[in-house]
């Protein structure tokens, strides 16, 4: 039995089809999901999404939305996604060491905000790279 997965941004759909199982990440934790889940929505974090398809795992960057899970259909809608596949190393790596040097000289309560809300989205996108085994 599968699971189909949809995630969708305002400007694409990253992702459309069935997948074994998945782990999200939410506001309030990961939650893992398998056939027959009960139904669910809920809020999702800026994380990483973990896909278990033919026994291997993918991962994608997720930046935030949220989740509707039930009868076998996951529906994500965030506000952007990058598949861990599509991401380049170096210029993640790079916006990573730009986000971190952005937090250490932000200043006010508003630059710190959105310096580590962009700091938590390059974590991601750099975790999201490194697919588990």
């Amino acid at each position: 039995m599968t699971l189909n997965l949809s995630v969708l941004t305002p400007n694409r759909i990253v992702w459309d089809s069935e997948v074994e199982e998945i782990v999200l990440s939410t506001n309030s934790g990961q939650i893992g999901i398998l056939p027959n889940h009960a139904p669910i929505a809920t809020a999702v974090d800026i994380g990483i999404l973990r896909i278990r398809l033919n026994n291997q795992w993918l991962t994608m960057a997720l930046m935030g939305g949220f989740a509707r899970i039930g009868n076998n259909e996951i529906t994500v809608l965030v506000n952007d996604a990058e598949k861990g596949s599509d991401i380049d190393p170096q210029e993640a790596q790079q916006t990573l060491e730009i986000a971190e040097a952005n937090v250490k000289k932000a200043e006010g309560r508003r630059q710190k905000i959105e310096a580590n809300l962009a700091l938590r989205r390059a974590r991601t996108r750099v975790e999201a790279i490194n697919p588990i085994s």
